[in-house]
C-alpha cells in the first residue's frame, strides 16, 4: 500500500517544517555534482569554481562531491590548484576564500566515475592521488569482478558504488546482482535516464530496484534525468523524467507495486505532503537505502524543493548553472 497521504490527514510528528537556512536531514548531501557530465557539459574551468561557490555556501550541506571520470583529472588537478590560489589571495587580502587547494589543507573532494570497468580502477586511484577520494562509482557488467578488484585495490576508507547496465538487471538478474552485491561493502548505482527515451526506466523498472535493495537493506545511488523533485514529462524532449522526491519516498517501501504508485505521482503538493509527515525514523531509513543522485544541476533541486516549501532560503539561491 502506497505511504502517500489522502485527503487532509498529515500526520504532525516529524513533521519537515524547514527553519530559515537549514538543510533538512532528508536532504543533506543527497546532490552530487555531476556538472561536467552531460547533459550540462559544463567546462571544467567553470565547474570548479562553482563548486567551490556551492560548498561555501548556505546550502552547502545538501551538496555532495564534485563527480569526474579518469580523463579529466588532469583538468581538474589544474583548475582546482588554479582556484585554491586565487583563494589564497583572497584570503592574504582579507576577502572571502571558497575552497581549499589541491595538495595540503583541505584538499578538493571527488567522486571518481568510471564508466569503462576494474581496469580503470588502479590508474585512476593513482591519478587521483591529490585529491580528497570521496568515493568511487564502477560500470561493470560483471559484479563480482568488480567486487573483487574494489576489495583488492580501493582504500578501506573509501565507499564505492558498483553500477550494471539495466538489461542485466531485470528478472532473475536483478536478484543475482543485488545479491552478490548486499554480501559486499558496496553499494549499487542505477542509472535513472539518459539522453535518449530509452535510457529511462519506467515505474514498474525503478521499483524492482528500489524494492530489491529495500528487502536486503542494500544502499543505492542513482544518477540522471533525477535533478527535478516531481515526476515530470520534458516539455522539449518528451523523456518521462522520474522526480528524486518519489524515490526518496519510494524508498522505504518493500513491495513493488506500493514503491512504483509512489515513482508515478506527478502532483507536488502531494508528494511534499509526505515529505512533512515523515517521522526521524523514516528519514533515517529512506536516507540510508538512498544516499545521493548525480545531478548536472545543483540549482533546478534546489529550487523546486523551495517552490514546494520544504527548503528555506536565507539567501538568494545559485542561478542556472547548466
Amino acid at each position: 500500500m502506497s505511504t502517500l497521504p489522502t485527503g487532509d490527514a498529515i500526520p504532525a510528528a516529524g513533521g519537515l517544517v524547514p527553519d530559515a537556512g537549514a538543510i533538512p536531514e532528508l536532504f543533506r548531501g543527497l546532490f552530487d555534482d555531476a556538472a561536467v557530465f552531460p547533459p550540462g557539459n559544463l567546462p571544467v574551468a567553470e565547474a570548479v569554481p562553482a563548486h567551490r561557490a556551492h560548498r561555501a555556501a548556505w546550502y552547502a550541506e545538501a551538496v555532495g562531491p564534485f563527480l569526474c571520470g579518469p580523463g579529466r583529472l588532469g583538468e581538474l588537478a589544474a583548475a582546482a590548484a588554479g582556484g585554491a590560489a586565487a583563494a589564497g589571495g583572497a584570503a592574504a587580502a582579507g576577502g572571502p576564500v571558497t575552497g581549499g587547494p589541491v595538495t595540503g589543507g583541505a584538499r578538493f573532494r571527488v567522486g571518481l566515475v568510471l564508466p569503462g570497468g576494474s581496469t580503470e580502477l588502479a590508474p585512476a586511484l593513482a591519478a587521483a592521488a591529490p585529491f580528497e577520494l570521496a568515493g568511487v562509482e564502477l560500470a561493470t557488467r560483471d559484479a563480482a569482478e568488480a567486487v573483487a578488484e574494489l576489495d583488492r585495490l580501493l582504500p578501506p576508507d573509501v565507499p564505492a558504488a558498483v553500477e550494471l547496465p539495466r538489461e542485466l538487471l531485470r528478472g532473475d538478474g536483478l536478484d543475482a546482482v543485488l545479491d552478490v552485491l548486499v554480501d559486499s561493502a558496496y553499494r549499487a548505482k542505477f542509472r535513472t535516464g539518459g539522453l535518449i527515451a530509452e535510457a529511462f526506466p519506467d515505474e514498474q523498472e525503478l521499483a524492482a530496484f528500489l524494492t530489491g535493495c529495500a528487502r536486503r537493506g542494500l544502499p543505492y545511488k542513482c544518477t540522471a534525468g533525477l535533478h527535478n523533485a516531481v515526476r515530470h514529462t520534458d516539455r522539449e524532449t518528451g523523456f518521462e523524467h522520474h522526480g528524486f522526491l518519489n524515490v526518496l519516498l519510494a524508498a522505504q517501501e518493500t513491495d513493488a507495486a506500493a514503491a512504483a504508485a509512489v515513482l508515478a505521482e506527478r502532483d507536488g503538493e502531494v508528494l511534499a505532503k509526505a515529505v512533512r509527515a515523515l517521522t526521524d525514523r523514516q528519514v533515517t531509513v529512506i536516507r540510508n537505502s538512498f544516499t545521493a543522485f548525480g545531478t548536472c544541476s545543483i540549482a533546478e533541486p534546489l529550487g523546486d524543493l523551495a517552490a514546494l516549501g520544504l527548503l528555506s532560503s536565507p539567501s538568494p539561491l545559485p542561478q542556472e548553472d547548466r
